[in-house]
């Protein structure tokens, strides 16, 4: 039986993506530093008050935002395993191209790969990117143990937060533009999942 969200679950879960999708918007015309927490209640519609309760601070609001960036990175490589039955390069290499596609286009990342970004949202996805990393790889163990790739738990889990790791270290800076970045990637992490999946090794 599939478990249904509450509607306060839903209205807060609303609620928050408004505010990250309106803070998105603003960074489209301003930098981060300039963005303060009453522009994004402004875009949002919402009191200032409100998005304090949600995020508790700038730091805060910047974390949800990037948390954001790497549940979207999950289903971004959940969707590239599930096109690619039984091709694990195929599936790692269409995940990670359409997630430095997708990162390129977002305000704050290019940002931070211009090197426009302060310190504090530097860290965010370097010294400080554990919650990222988490958040990512418990999506991915998903993915890796659901799919069609079967994986044990432990090795889901070991693999995931190796791609997560690698996918995120590449959010601060560009893919180098004479290699095809994502194709290296996937060279390296599909034995490893075949490995795993065939019995063959321990990752």
């Amino acid at each position: 039986m599939t478990t249904r969200r509450t509607f306060a679950e839903a209205s807060k879960a609303l609620l928050r993506t408004t505010l990250l999708d309106g803070l998105r918007d603003l960074l489209l015309d301003k930098d981060w530093p300039a963005v303060t927490m009453a522009d994004v209640a402004g875009i949002s519609g919402v009191s200032r008050q409100t998005v304090y309760n949600e995020f508790g601070s700038r730091n805060g609001l910047a974390q949800a935002y990037a948390l954001r960036l790497a549940t979207e990175f999950a289903g971004v490589m959940r969707e590239a395993v599930e096109g690619h039955p039984g091709d694990a390069d195929a599936a790692l290499h269409d995940g990670f191209a359409r997630f430095f596609t997708q990162a390129a286009a977002d305000p704050l990342i290019g940002s931070l790969q211009r090197g426009e970004a302060k310190p504090d949202l530097l860290r965010l996805i370097t010294t400080d990117a554990g919650p990222l990393i988490t958040s990512a790889s418990a999506l991915l163990t998903e993915t890796f143990s659901e799919s069609w790739t079967g994986l044990a738990a432990t090795d889901a889990e070991r693999i995931s937060r190796a791609i997560a790791r690698m996918a995120l270290s590449y959010v601060a800076m560009p893919p180098e533009g004479d290699r095809d970045v994502a194709a290296d990637l996937a060279a390296v992490m599909a034995p490893a999942v075949e490995a795993a999946r065939e019995g063959r090794g321990r990752v």
